[in-house]
């Protein structure tokens, strides 16, 4: 991956609805070049997906929560891995090293909503232990990997 295609990269991560002709522009580039560096991009599967990221209040999911999950097995751990892609307020989900298995990023509603999932997550066999926090404020959310 060269330059151009890092220049290509960081303008969609800007805006992936961003048109050939602008990205062309952008990274100096005619728009039939540009147009073969983004699909061999998206063939290689440097570019996963293209989706749109939402502002988590404007469609009531008002608490983020952060939790730690230790496993007493790995079997056990790999279990809840599964069982955590169908719980959808879990958004993230890292195995991870330390003192924990797993950490996983929750959004939901309320507190209410979160005391149910967490209520779920602790009915997981072999957990033995977890650790949770609230966010009450976000910092910095860059969903970008590359940066200017």
């Amino acid at each position: 991956m060269d330059k151009t295609d890092k220049a290509i990269l960081k303008n969609l991560q800007k805006n992936a609805r961003m048109t050939i002709s602008d990205l062309s522009a952008a990274i100096s580039l005619s728009m039939p070049a540009a147009s073969e560096r983004l699909r061999k991009l998206e063939t290689s599967g440097v570019i996963k997906q293209y989706t749109v990221i939402l502002d988590p209040e404007k469609i009531n999911k008002n608490l983020t929560a952060l939790m730690f999950l230790r496993f007493e097995s790995t079997c056990k751990g790999e279990d809840f891995a599964e069982y955590a892609k169908t719980e959808a307020e879990i958004n993230e989900c890292y195995y991870i090293t330390g003192d924990f298995d797993y950490f996983i990023k929750i959004v939901t509603e309320d507190a209410r909503t979160l005391k149910s999932l967490l209520s779920r997550i602790k009915n997981c066999a072999g957990l033995v232990k977890t650790s949770n926090l609230v966010v009450l404020s976000n910092i910095i959310d860059n969903v970008s990997i590359l940066s200017d």
